[in-house]
């Protein structure tokens, strides 16, 4: 079966299934160590926040999705986001009184390159502002150079139907990495490719027919950008966050696409992890169907991915480049779950991790504020809430997530008699059979 047909399969919902489940073969697992409850997460360990450029800034260039947002092929277009584009003193303000040491951002290629050949200043000079105001806070910078999005231009050339897509994405890219080296940022290349891939085919940037054009035309892209990245900046740290998607089968099948394609030029391994999928709680996966504020929240399921990644990348250090809770405005959820809650408990589990021996050496919460939540405004992500729709001023309001966050931080992680408000589910379908041979127990 081609590439896209098997990309297309892996990703039907039909693929939550129990038949699915049964049907995974036993895989060599290690049993988790009878340590310590909790490890404190040392110094080195960064705590860090995530955006994106498209998702919040706003005033945006043409690009595919602002095309896809015109062409009402979403439920309503990106318009001004949480206008990042003038409120990033404020921010990076917030960013900075959390006590995080990263603030992940990314510089968007339609914005600095509007037409072909043809750099704006005016843009170069805002991403300068936002990389300077970000060192200048004491944290450090973690830059996407590519977050799903590319300009209209390359949109009329063909997008990744055609090779040489990759060619002018490295061109972009290159020039980001030399103008901003001095900051010694940590990088990633592609934001969650398989992701980019899927949506790419769903919104029609990209026939079926080409898509092996468009992955082989990522991994190069990666592997360019990786050599020269360490080139001007040897201490660099690289990766392409990979989406951890909870289904079994699937998992396997997208980590062969990106990550192991890449071996060798990723620093660390990125993931971004959102939610899970059990055995009890199959109906629950909402987010496979895109309804995040109702999708599964097993709060070990961080564990069980972070045992995964380690296991199939054993000697690669692992970062969680994005993770976090999706509720209504209010800041509520069907399940009752509370973003404070949920990332103590997620917290609790990454110290487990590191207890259990995992070398996990840093977590970004996504989001710092809302935002575009590609297609809408209706999950709410952020540790400060902005009503986009009804509050003009687009005023940062904290959630209880912040002075969470702020204690955590302060602590370098959750104290040791801690508990997590929800108990492990059984046989989470993150990670079977592992999850079922080895669950995760609460010490």
């Amino acid at each position: 079966m081609s590439t896209w047909r098997r990309l297309l399969s892996v990703l039907m919902v039909g693929g939550l299934s129990a038949g699915v489940f049964l049907a995974v073969p036993p895989a060599a697992v290690a049993a988790p160590s009878s340590g310590s409850a909790v490890a404190q997460l040392g110094s080195n360990f960064r705590f860090g926040v995530a955006s994106s450029g498209f998702q919040t800034e706003g005033h945006n260039r043409d690009s595919n999705w602002t095309r896809y947002g015109a062409r009402g092929q979403v439920v309503e277009p990106v318009g001004n986001a949480v206008d990042f584009f003038h409120r990033y003193p404020e921010d990076i303000a917030h960013a900075r009184a959390l006590g995080v040491s990263v603030y992940r951002v990314s510089v968007e290629w339609s914005r600095v390159e509007p037409v072909p050949g043809r750099d704006d200043p005016a843009a170069w000079a805002f991403y300068d502002r936002v990389i300077g105001g970000i060192v200048a806070a004491g944290m450090t910078p973690m830059i996407t150079l590519n977050h799903w999005v590319h300009p209209g231009w390359e949109v009329d050339r063909g997008g990744w139907n055609r090779s040489g897509m990759a060619d002018d994405l490295i061109g972009f890219a290159t020039k980001v990495v030399d103008r901003y080296a001095w900051a010694r940022p940590s990088w990633v290349t592609f934001n969650e490719p398989t992701e980019y891939v899927r949506r790419e085919l769903t919104f029609g940037g990209l026939r079926p027919q080409n898509v092996n054009r468009m992955v082989d035309g990522i991994v190069r892209a990666h592997r360019t950008l990786y050599a020269h990245i360490h080139a001007v900046q040897p201490e660099a740290q690289v990766t392409s966050n990979l989406a951890y998607f909870p289904i079994p089968g699937v998992q396997a099948f997208l980590e062969g696409l990106f990550p192991r394609r890449m071996a060798g030029t990723l620093d660390v391994i990125g993931v971004d992890q959102y939610y899970s999928v059990s055995l009890l709680d199959v109906s629950a996966a909402a987010s496979a169907t895109g309804d995040f504020a109702r999708s599964s929240q097993a709060p070990e399921a961080i564990y069980y991915v972070l045992r995964h990644v380690a296991r199939e990348f054993p000697g690669v250090p692992v970062y969680v480049v994005e993770n976090g809770l999706a509720t209504d405005g209010a800041g509520r959820r069907p399940d009752g779950y509370r973003r404070a809650d949920h990332l103590r408990d997620t917290v609790y589990w990454i110290q487990r991790a590191v207890a259990d021996g995992v070398d996990v050496v840093g977590y970004n919460y996504w989001s710092l504020t809302d935002n575009y939540e590609w297609g809408d405004y209706t999950a709410h992500f952020g540790l400060y809430t902005v009503d986009v729709a009804g509050d003009p001023s687009l005023t940062r309001r904290p959630t209880p997530a912040v002075a969470a966050y702020r204690q955590i931080i302060a602590d370098r992680g959750v104290p040791a008699g801690y508990r997590p408000t929800r108990a492990p589910v059984l046989c989470s379908f993150v990670d079977v059979p592992d999850s079922c041979a080895h669950p995760a127990v609460v010490r």
